[in-house]
């Protein structure tokens, strides 16, 4: 297995090929294959697929640096490789035969679609038969599988859990058996090409499918980590490296641009030197936070032990502050900027559109702070999302 260091050197190394592409993934609202296809050559999709089907399997803070750097260069890019490259934790949860159907077969695989239950999979003899129609489907236009929730009916009547909560599984489709709607006209990551998609009776067998309460198949300790609260971590990763790019912007910016009215240059001016001071404190101190938590978490799982209700709650926490310290950075950047921040080459514009869109997920939106509170005042967490991070309630 390659180490750590030579991921994050490989990022940063394609950050020329990144930059070069930017506009070309702006206009035409997908990234470039030949972006897709060297990110997929260079192993950074296959991170956190298992060493048993051909994957890396690293540890998660490796997964987040990586996610990081790319998204320090372009949003949109860093969006698409941390849809493709989180998915391959799946590999750790379907049954062995379908998992290497899916991520074992093809060293370049990349998967996408989204997890919201939009689907209907009505149970046949061997699987599912699916219709649905899917938002935000990040980077499904170069993958090669994509997934989608559903709920669970046997004939015209749903499933239900033990625990009374609808029965929703996500399962796996060949992207060529799914229709792409151009839908996807947003303010912000436009190159992530997050259409549509939809499917009509497709069949599924019932072994491309899997819940998140289900304990997983493969024993590592990256596969004993709660899998969204994971994802809100991968996410974060995204306005994190964007606000970098911010604060590397201005800083830039700031030693040329000349003030109307004291005709020096404005990295002179007391305003533009605190903001830039909070921007840095806001940024170390979010991405602290976010790796601590991580650290703690995987130091818990290697040592073969379970996570808390607590320790889970840390994590989504994590990444939502990560994330809304990073966006503050980026506006206090864009602030900063004047009137030159306006103009779309200063490339601050795209760093607040980007990471504005980014900050919509639901998994690192505000309201997790308020979920947190409860969590730590001893609330039930069962109807929340913290709960489908719970395999001891499958």
């Amino acid at each position: 297995m390659r180490d750590t260091a030579s991921f994050i050197d490989a990022a940063k190394a394609m950050a020329p090929q990144i930059q070069a592409s930017a506009e070309e993934s702006e206009r035409t609202r997908r990234l470039p294959m030949p972006l897709v296809e060297a990110m997929a050559r260079a192993g950074l999709f296959r991170l956190w697929i298992p060493r048993a089907l051909g994957g890396e399997e690293t540890d998660p803070m490796t997964l987040v640096r990586v996610i990081e750097a790319i998204s320090q260069v372009d949003g949109a890019t860093g969006w698409c490789l941390m849809i493709g490259s989180l998915y391959g934790l799946f590999g750790g949860c379907l049954p062995a035969a379908a998992a290497h159907e899916i991520y074992g077969r093809d060293p370049l695989v990349i998967t996408g679609g989204a997890f919201r239950s939009a689907g209907q999979a009505i149970a046949v003899d061997g699987g599912y038969r699916v219709t649905g129609r899917w938002a935000f489907g990040s980077g499904c236009q170069h993958s090669v599988w994509i997934v989608g929730g559903c709920r669970i009916f046997d004939g015209d009547q749903p499933r239900f859990g033990a625990d009374g909560t609808p029965a929703v599984r996500i399962l796996f489709f060949p992207a060529a058996d799914c229709e792409i709607l151009d839908t996807w006209q947003s303010v912000g990551l436009r190159g992530t090409g997050s259409h549509d998609y939809a499917v009509t009776d497709l069949f599924v067998p019932a072994a491309r499918s899997l819940s998140f309460r289900e304990p997983p198949v493969q024993t590592g300790p990256l596969y004993a980590l709660p899998v969204i609260a994971l994802f809100a971590a991968g996410i974060a990763a995204v306005p994190l490296g964007i606000a970098r790019h911010a604060v590397d912007m201005l800083t830039e910016l700031a030693s040329t641009k000349v003030a109307v009215r004291s005709r020096q240059t404005v990295n002179t001016h007391a305003m533009l030197q605190a903001d830039l001071g909070r921007a840095e404190a806001l940024l170390r101190s979010g991405r602290a936070f976010l790796y601590e938590t991580l650290g703690e978490a995987w130091d818990v799982v290697t040592a073969g032990n379970t996570l808390s209700l607590k320790q889970r709650v840390m994590l989504w926490l994590a990444a939502t502050q990560a994330t809304t310290a990073a966006t503050q950075a980026v506006d206090l950047m864009f602030s900063a900027g004047g009137s030159a921040s306006v103009y779309a080459n200063s490339g601050l514009e795209r760093c607040v559109r980007d990471i504005r869109a980014a900050g919509q997920h639901v998994t690192v939106a505000p309201g997790n702070y308020e979920t947190a509170g409860q969590a730590f005042l001893g609330f039930d967490m069962s109807a929340t999302l913290f709960a489908i991070d719970d395999r001891s309630q499958g």
